[in-house]
């Protein structure tokens, strides 16, 4: 009589409930990993910034021709799409192949924006940029994440 005493009063947990405890939250856990994203989250805040750097640009670059009397800084490509180049880190030490806006730093712009996810090498900031026959400039950012679609403001 005394071992079922000392078995009905014994306090814990069975194997099967803690398994079942364990599964339960690993079940939980991973819906809300599924539901948050957190790859899907980081992805679109780069996009929202790569959004406000090619305004900040365009902004800047109509800026400067508002204050030169329609003069754009640098050469623009001209032409279309296939045409533009990428801006140039600044201060730019790139000779051929990037579009040197250094003269938008200081009045402005603080420096010129680049890509969360980093330029092409230490001189690029992907973001491109060109002017089109009717002298629309435009700025893009090839490198959005979101259903691989580029960046791209005209105005």
């Amino acid at each position: 009589m005394g071992s079922r005493i000392s078995a009905a009063r014994r306090n814990g947990f069975t194997l099967i409930e803690l398994l079942l405890v364990i599964g339960i939250i690993a079940i939980l856990a991973t819906i809300v990993i599924v539901a948050i994203n957190p790859t899907k989250q980081l992805g679109d805040a780069r996009d929202t910034k790569r959004r406000n750097d090619v305004n900040t640009v365009l902004n800047a670059v109509y800026q400067y021709a508002i204050d030169n009397n329609g003069t754009m800084p640098g050469p623009l490509p001209e032409g279309d799409a296939a045409d533009a180049l990428e801006i140039c880190a600044s201060p730019c030490t790139a000779t051929g192949g990037y579009v040197d806006l250094d003269a938008l730093t200081g009045s402005y712009l603080t420096t010129i924006p680049a890509d969360p996810q980093g330029g092409s090498g230490t001189l690029g900031t992907n973001y491109w940029i060109y002017q089109d026959d009717r002298g629309r400039v435009t700025v893009s950012a090839p490198g959005a994440e979101g259903d691989g679609v580029t960046i791209s403001v005209t105005r």
